[in-house]
């Protein structure tokens, strides 16, 4: 009997925090994971070590802004595995922290290159090359608490993050008769080094404002997406799943709940 391929997963910026963890828990699940990131710091070797997985794990660079990089990485892939990634994660995004009046063109046009527009681009070659491969396949998209809430100072983050959801959306929609679902991960307040060092005492903060009386882990959104992407959410498509403790559930109210 021939032996079966595990399924291949794709997952940008995943050289750190969440995408770190996603990585590790789709390795661990049975998926072969290519990490896609601008930092190659750390070899594909060193990934499975540190994920202490015996799953095949490749690290390849890549900015997700620029189309000639995204369309040369699914062609790597390809030359690597000769096959297509069944699993596509859109992780890597960047943040910058700037009033509306202050927020530079620059900044603007940089994050909603990576966050969106990189989206778009990894979004449209999976699809492609799932087309070529007799369709099917996973997407799902990580998108933020700035889905469906204004939060200050993160015009461009906020802006770009509303955009994947919709674009999620869309996607689901016009993919679907490939046979590929479409969805997005929304994280609540998620304790990492980055987010560690933008609010003091950031797991107590977040903890008070949380129903579940905790602040998020980077396990909390890796498990869920192992869970979005196997075929116990086969019918499930353009849905946006928040992990977030119930935090934006959270209505503002003059007094206490």
């Amino acid at each position: 009997m021939a032996k079966t391929e595990p399924p291949l997963a794709l997952v940008t910026g995943a050289q750190r925090g969440i995408g770190d963890a996603i990585g590790c828990a789709l390795s661990q699940a049975g998926y072969d994971v290519v990490v896609a990131d601008i930092d190659t710091t750390h070899s594909g070797r060193e990934l499975a070590s540190r994920w202490d997985t015996t799953q095949r794990v490749e690290s390849l660079e890549c900015d997700v802004a620029e189309l000639a990089q995204v369309e040369a990485l699914f062609e790597q892939v390809h030359a690597i595995f000769h096959r297509s990634p069944d699993c596509l994660v859109n992780n890597a995004a960047v943040q910058v922290w700037s009033s509306l009046l202050d927020l530079s063109v620059e900044d603007w046009t940089r994050t909603l290159n990576v966050n969106l527009t990189g989206t778009f681009l990894m979004i449209q070659q999976f699809a492609r090359y799932r087309q070529r491969a007799q369709g099917d396949g996973v997407i799902i998209n990580i998108g933020s608490g700035c889905n469906q809430l204004a939060f200050p100072n993160l015009v461009s983050y906020g802006a770009s993050k509303g955009g994947i959801e919709m674009l999620t959306k869309t996607a689901a929609l016009e993919l679907g008769s490939l046979g590929i679902r479409v969805n997005c991960i929304a994280p609540g307040a998620i304790e990492t080094e980055r987010t560690r060092e933008e609010t003091a005492a950031y797991a107590q903060s977040w903890s008070a404002l949380t129903p579940l009386q905790r602040v998020g882990e980077v396990n909390d959104v890796a498990d869920a997406v192992v869970a979005l992407a196997s075929d116990a959410m086969r019918f499930v498509s353009g849905q946006t799943l928040n992990v977030d403790g119930g935090l934006f559930s959270r209505a503002a109210w003059p007094g206490e709940y």
